[in-house]
């Protein structure tokens, strides 16, 4: 991925830097003053206008799935630290790396923060076909699921996993992993039906369209027009969808070890 300055361009980051240097002030804080440097709070105070609402919700979300792994983990004797949450638009910098807004919703286990492109949720909707809260939710949900991975530890032993092997079977473990935080995005959504009984007619059905929407063979058909999944990364519609169901029907993540089964 070729990385990109936000939306002032080089021109405007060489100025930055430029000011930067002649007052000695923080280049970050200089671009959050230009609407270029994310927004890092875990509830964020302030976003890029027009995006109030979606900042909202997201804080709704990420609150209710701390009430939820905090609970399992209290169950298995352990303390959940929930992620920070980092909202951006056009690209952003994480200890990850410097992403556009193309990579969609993220997490980056060195900074243990989830960082959610705002425009992602609109473009779930209009160019994927998955509107509704419960599909945004659940993209929420499934980066928080991430987290729990790194938590446990899960996330290193991919990656070091990974490490060893080719870049097919890397992948496969790839999409193992990602399975995994689809089915950990099941288990909140249980418990907050259970707990909380945030769910609603049709929330369920928006879920699964979400998830068969984002899977690695619809994704590269509506790109290239074919399918290719030596190069799968995530999962296929119908394995996506198969995951988040049964962390939804189940609650519980020994139901969720999908580097056993397929």
């Amino acid at each position: 991925m070729a990385p990109r300055a936000g939306g002032i361009g080089c021109l405007g980051l060489v100025v930055v830097l430029v000011l930067s240097y002649l007052t000695g002030q923080n280049p970050l804080e200089l671009l959050q003053q230009v609407g270029t440097a994310p927004v890092t709070t875990n509830v964020p105070e302030s976003v890029p206008s027009g995006y109030d609402a979606e900042r909202d919700f997201v804080a709704r979300v990420l609150g209710d799935t701390e009430d939820t792994w905090g609970q399992i983990f209290a169950a298995n004797g352990r303390q959940y630290q929930p992620p920070k949450l980092v909202l951006f638009t056009d690209a952003v910098r994480s200890a990850c790396g410097f992403n556009s807004a193309a990579v969609g919703p993220f997490y980056c286990p060195p900074d243990q923060r989830v960082y959610l492109d705002l425009s992602f949720f609109r473009e779930l909707d209009r160019r994927f076909g998955a509107p509704g809260d419960f599909a945004q939710a659940y993209v929420i949900a499934h980066e928080v699921g991430h987290h729990v991975q790194n938590l446990l530890g899960t996330s290193e032993q991919v990656h070091q996993m990974r490490s060893r092997k080719g870049e097919a079977e890397a992948n496969a473990l790839s999409v193992r992993q990602e399975l995994q935080a689809d089915c950990f995005a099941g288990v909140w959504s249980h418990h907050a039906q259970q707990q909380r009984n945030l769910l609603e007619a049709g929330d369920v059905e928006e879920g699964m369209r979400a998830a068969q929407a984002i899977g690695d063979d619809m994704l590269q058909k509506r790109a290239q027009g074919y399918i290719n999944p030596e190069s799968f990364t995530h999962g296929t519609a119908e394995q996506r969808a198969r995951w988040l169901k049964r962390g939804l029907q189940t609650g519980r993540i020994d139901q969720c070890d999908t580097f056993r089964e397929n």
